[in-house]
C-alpha cells in the first residue's frame, strides 16, 4: 500500500488497518514493519479476511489482479476501494459489478482527479451554462515522463496508466458519457518507452459534443499540469482551465454583432474541499459507507471510464472508429500488467 493511501486511512479515527496481504509474504511483512503495523500478514486474501474479520479491502495491486481480488473480497462480505483501472477488460469489470450487486457491498475506484478543487471549479462553470451547451471539449496532457520501471515496458502506457484519469475527468466535467471513439497511438523515434506513449483520440459523447484528447509522455518542453489543459467550447464562448487554478471563460460581449465578436472575461472559482486527491477519494468512500450512499467512483459508474480506455486502444489497433462498450458488453483488449499510481 502506498504511503498516501495509508495516511489517508489513518486520518479517520474509526478506521483500523487489521491486516496486510501480498503475493510475496516477505514483502508484506516488510511493509507492515516499515509502516508500524503490528497486524497479521499473508499471501491469501480470504484467509487474512477471515482471521481479522476485516470489512473493507484496499486493493493497490496490479490491474490484472483486480477482478480476482474484488470478487473474493466482495463475496467475503467486504467493501472494496481499489486503484484504477477498475479491471483490465469490460468483461472483468462486469464481473466486479455483478459481485458487488450479489453481495450487497460497495466497490469504488481511486479516480483521485475528481477530488480536486480545480476540477470541481471547471465542472461547476460548465454546468452554469456561461458559454451555453457544450459542443467541443479539447484537452492536452503533455509531459516528458522518464519513470523507469514497469511503465517503460507497457504496450500502451499513456492510455492505460494515465489517460484513464483524463477520460474520467471529461465525464465528470461534462456529465456526458462516450459513445464512439477514433484513436491513433504514436511510437515516434527517440521514445524511451517500449509501447506507444502518445495518442490522439476523438470521442463522440452522449450529449452530442466531441471530446478531443491529445496526450504524450514524450513531450519535452512546455508541459501541462498532471490534470491537463482544458478548453470547453459552447456557442457563447470558451472556458479555460490549466488544471491547477480556478477556471475562467471568455464570453461574447452582450449586444456585439461584429464579424469577430469581442469577449468579456468571467472568473470561475475553486470550491472549498477539506481534502483533495487520494485523501478526498478515501474520505468520500468512507463517508458513503457510513451513510449508505454510493461513492461517485462506484464501479457501476466507473465501468464507463474503463470502456473509454478499452475502446480507444481497440480503435488504435484496428485503425477504425469503435463503439464504446457499455456495461454487459465486452471488449477483448487486456492491458499489460503494471502497478497503478
Amino acid at each position: 500500500m502506498a504511503p498516501v493511501w495509508l495516511d489517508a486511512l489513518r486520518a479517520h479515527d474509526d478506521v483500523t488497518v487489521v491486516g496486510v496481504v501480498d503475493i510475496d509474504p516477505a514483502r508484506g511483512e516488510s511493509f507492515a514493519r516499515a509502516a508500524g503495523l503490528d497486524v497479521p500478514t499473508g499471501f491469501d486474501l480470504l484467509s487474512v479476511i477471515e482471521r481479522t474479520e476485516a470489512n473493507l479491502v484496499i486493493d493497490v495491486t496490479v490491474p490484472s489482479a483486480h477482478r480476482d481480488i474484488a470478487v473474493t473480497a466482495l463475496a467475503a462480505g467486504c467493501d472494496v476501494l481499489g486503484e484504477k483501472p477498475l479491471a483490465t477488460t469490460i468483461e472483468e469489470a462486469s464481473a466486479i459489478v455483478d459481485a458487488a450487486d450479489a453481495a450487497g457491498r460497495v466497490h469504488a475506484v481511486m479516480q483521485n482527479r475528481r477530488y480536486l478543487r480545480s476540477m470541481l471549479g471547471l465542472r461547476d462553470m460548465v454546468a452554469s451554462g456561461v458559454v451555453g451547451d457544450t459542443s467541443l471539449v479539447a484537452v492536452d496532457f503533455l509531459l516528458g515522463a522518464h519513470f523507469g520501471g514497469f511503465r517503460d515496458e507497457m504496450d500502451s502506457p499513456l492510455i492505460l496508466d494515465m489517460a484513464v484519469h483524463t477520460f474520467d475527468q471529461a465525464r465528470f466535467i461534462t456529465g456526458a458519457d462516450a459513445v464512439r471513439v477514433s484513436c491513433t497511438e504514436l511510437d515516434p523515434p527517440g521514445s524511451w518507452f517500449a509501447g506507444a506513449a502518445a495518442a490522439v483520440c476523438t470521442f463522440w459523447m452522449s450529449d452530442g459534443s466531441i471530446l478531443s484528447y491529445r496526450g504524450s509522455w514524450l513531450a519535452e518542453g512546455g508541459p501541462t499540469t498532471w490534470e491537463g489543459s482544458w478548453r470547453v467550447m459552447g456557442a457563447s464562448g470558451t472556458i479555460f482551465s490549466d488544471g491547477a487554478g480556478a477556471p475562467f471563460a471568455h464570453v461574447v460581449a452582450p449586444g456585439d454583432t461584429s464579424a469577430f465578436r469581442t469577449h468579456r472575461r468571467v472568473e470561475g472559482t475553486t470550491p472549498p474541499l477539506e481534502r483533495e486527491g487520494h485523501e478526498g477519494c478515501v474520505d468520500d468512500m468512507l463517508g458513503c459507507l457510513r451513510s449508505g450512499r454510493r461513492p461517485q467512483t462506484d464501479c457501476h459508474d466507473n465501468i464507463k471510464t474503463l470502456a473509454m480506455v478499452c475502446a480507444a486502444i481497440e480503435s488504435s489497433r484496428s485503425g477504425a472508429p469503435v463503439d464504446v462498450a457499455g456495461p454487459g458488453e465486452h471488449t477483448g483488449h487486456r492491458p499489460t500488467t503494471g502497478q497503478s499510481t
